[in-house]
């Protein structure tokens, strides 16, 4: 498998993200990760998703951190300082999976609370779902884990063609697009760091065409087993979806009725777009401390 590894100096110097980099070796290819708070505490696992990378919590991770957590925020294969395998089809959901497994297994995590959004959460879900003793709780903001069962949002499938044919691909003017709050031009740079060029992209344009859209879908299966757990998941599961995401809308209170571990919990609805982490950090944040202040010292 070709792949290529942003330069260093584009990621120096980035405004609110101070963070040390980490790295695992996950099947040959390096996979960043910032690992910030306690060491010893139970870990906060940060997904994020499609075009993002872990930049995306930087207002997040030191509300976490402060409050006593240890926050893990990997960058996935194809984004932020992580390895980018340069084909298209090199790129699949159970690649993501076996990535994401590997780090988990690497830094032995346990008492994981799942924070995930966008892919993260199409990953993060699966991860949970699949290795339960791992996990005492989840977080969920703007995400789902589909099965190709469900009627697919008209705006989805518009950004679906525009990452596969559109001859340009601006990642900043995506991420802006899709919040509230404007960014600036040095979160922009941020943002743009992790792709020199188009080459680099291959990660990027190849998520949302490995969504699950149709009943026979290749990770079909392997989801609707995945929600046969989740129907079965009573340990603490919170939403925090946005008022203003077209994409994900509804989603909260479809996982409020299937998973018996949202009932009675603290659900909220923040102010912001598709990238709640940028409209609402801090709020996000604060929901995530909540929850986990709610669980058992040993749980």
């Amino acid at each position: 498998m070709e792949y290529l590894r942003t330069p260093d100096d584009r990621f120096e110097r980035l405004l609110d993200y101070p963070f040390v980099p980490h790295y695992v070796d996950v099947g040959g290819l390096r996979m960043h990760y910032v690992d910030e708070g306690p060491a010893d505490a139970p870990p906060v696992l940060m997904l994020h998703g499609e075009p993002t990378w872990s930049y995306l919590y930087r207002h997040m991770i030191p509300v976490c951190a402060a409050a006593g957590h240890r926050v893990i925020a990997p960058d996935l294969i194809g984004f932020g300082k992580s390895d980018k395998p340069t084909r298209i089809d090199d790129y699949s959901y159970q690649s993501h999976m076996d990535w994401m497994l590997s780090l988990l297994d690497q830094l032995a995590l346990t008492r994981i609370t799942l924070v995930c959004q966008d892919w993260g959460s199409l990953l993060g879900l699966r991860l949970a779902a699949e290795n339960p003793h791992r996990f005492r709780a989840i977080v969920v903001g703007n995400g789902m884990l589909p099965t190709g069962d469900q009627t697919v949002p008209a705006a989805f499938q518009l950004w679906k063609n525009f990452a596969i044919y559109s001859p340009v691909f601006p990642v900043s003017r995506i991420i802006d697009a899709a919040s509230f709050r404007k960014l600036g031009p040095d979160e922009k740079r941020a943002y743009e760091a992790p792709f020199p060029n188009r080459k680099y992209k291959a990660g990027a344009r190849a998520f949302p065409k490995l969504v699950p859209v149709t009943p026979n879908d290749p990770a079909t299966r392997a989801n609707r087993t995945a929600w046969e757990s989740l129907k079965q998941w009573r340990k603490p599961f919170l939403t925090t979806f946005s008022n203003g995401d077209p994409i994900t809308r509804g989603g909260d209170k479809y996982m409020q009725k299937q998973v018996p571990g949202a009932k009675g919990q603290p659900h909220q609805t923040l102010t912001g777009g598709h990238f709640l982490q940028e409209d609402s950090p801090v709020a996000f944040a604060q929901a995530v401390n909540q929850l986990i202040a709610t669980l058992p010292s040993q749980g």
